[in-house]
């Protein structure tokens, strides 16, 4: 274990994520061509974002348990592969039919990458550089982020939309084979227990990974972090900066870079810190929603049209979600034995995701029903229409705090019962150390 191997398998996976996350977002900069090219409402063009993450999230489970039973590399080379065949029906479909079905195959393909990756790092990798590669797991992926802003955008622009997604899939045939070339699911002097060796065995994992309530924080913490940022960048941060604040197409594009930016800068900073006091990482999953919403009500009650600073403070609060949800995958790991972490990141991954799909189609439902009526992409994504469809983020994230709450005190009774670790508020902590500072 964290031998040179270990760094190429690591490098690998990062790869094989770049473009699973240039697959995924590439919908997220494509959304105005998306609005021209099939004619629909924002209901129905949200679908396409949505029926991607639905899949995604309900893939998860199933994910998880394949990866306890049959290893990362098979999901890794499958979901590159769907993922390529759904950019190429993309590319070429007629209708909004068809570009959903291209979408169901990135979400499927998608759906095993990074849970494959996480268990990778856990297997190749030891002690307490875990934690921190996990983040730059979650940091390094946005490139492919960046991709879609940049290189994508300007292919989409220029050449139109069937190159632009017929060239981005073949990104994933290229990734494909470095896999096979690399990548295998474990060291030869592994000390990792066998696989499950029976399906039965495998659905046994899953079901302890369900009954321990650090699994299920972990979701929470991922439900309530992930999702909001998510929304943005996937689907309707673009038509907001568009149409809603009136930003030029290709600076909107390359605003989506914040959030990519601000991740990178804050994730080895919540990766350390979650190592350093791992009974406190609920209380940066908290903080970092709190700086989330806080900026989503500056810029959703400012007076007029929000300058453009106040976009800024947003997109590098949704960029600290990102690396902020990975502190769920942290819980999945310490509360589950290897053997089942599979089972238990795929319920993990669940959280973001199902927060995700929700929010999005209610956002799309809540700005067709203010624009009844409308004649033009103008019309439909006004900035009071806007102003009211966010709404639907605080009652989604809010009813994910209160089960993120409750099944923290369960955790800490547990750890209480079981292991004598008294875990008290963090005001109580904070003043504690206060004072001893000062003697």
């Amino acid at each position: 274990m964290n031998s040179r191997r270990s760094w190429l398998v690591f490098w690998v996976g990062i790869v094989a994520y770049i473009v699973a996350i240039l697959q995924r977002t590439t919908l997220g900069v494509a959304g105005v061509e998306a609005a021209d090219r099939f004619a629909v409402s924002a209901a129905a063009l949200s679908s396409l974002a949505v029926v991607q993450l639905v899949v995604y999230a309900a893939a998860q489970i199933p994910v998880g348990v394949l990866i306890d039973r049959i290893g990362p590399r098979v999901l890794l080379l499958s979901g590159l592969v769907l993922m390529a065949l759904g950019q190429i029906v993309l590319a070429i479909a007629p209708d909004i039919a068809i570009a959903v079905l291209g979408r169901i195959l990135v979400g499927i393909g998608d759906a095993g990458i990074f849970p494959a990756v996480m268990r990778l790092v856990h297997s190749w990798f030891s002690g307490r550089s875990v934690p921190q590669l996990s983040q730059w797991v979650g940091n390094l992926g946005q490139v492919g982020q960046i991709l879609s802003a940049l290189p994508f955008a300007w292919l989409l622009h220029s050449a139109g939309w069937t190159p632009a997604f017929l060239t981005a899939g073949s990104l994933a045939v290229l990734a494909t084979v470095v896999v096979i070339g690399v990548i295998a699911d474990r060291p030869d002097d592994s000390l990792e227990q066998p696989r499950a060796s029976s399906w039965g065995q495998s659905l046994d994992l899953l079901v302890s990974s369900l009954k321990r309530p650090g699994t299920r924080l972990g979701f929470w913490a991922h439900f309530v972090s992930q999702s909001s940022g998510t929304v943005f960048t996937l689907m309707w941060g673009f038509p907001f900066m568009v149409f809603g604040l009136g930003i030029d197409e290709r600076l909107a594009a390359s605003l989506l870079l914040v959030v990519v930016a601000s991740g990178v800068v804050v994730g080895p900073i919540l990766g350390v810190l979650s190592a350093r006091f791992p009974y406190r990482r609920s209380n940066l999953v908290l903080l970092i929603v709190a700086l989330v919403f806080s900026a989503w009500t500056l810029l959703l009650l400012w007076p007029g049209t929000p300058p453009l600073a106040v976009l800024v403070v947003l997109l590098v609060f949704l960029g600290i979600g990102g690396p902020g949800s990975l502190i769920g995958f942290d819980y999945a790991r310490t509360y589950n034995p290897a053997r089942s972490l599979g089972s238990a990141n795929g319920v993990v991954n669940v959280g973001g995701f199902l927060a995700s799909f929700v929010m999005m189609f209610l956002i799309g439902v809540v700005i067709d029903a203010l624009g009844r009526g409308a004649t033009s992409n103008a019309e439909l994504y006004r900035l009071d229409s806007f102003r009211i469809a966010f709404l639907v983020q605080y009652v989604v994230v809010g009813v994910g705090v209160v089960f993120l709450l409750l099944t923290r005190r369960t955790v800490r009774t547990r750890l209480s019962d079981d292991e004598g670790i008294n875990v008290g508020p963090i005001w109580v902590a904070l003043l504690r150390r206060l004072r001893r500072s000062n003697g």
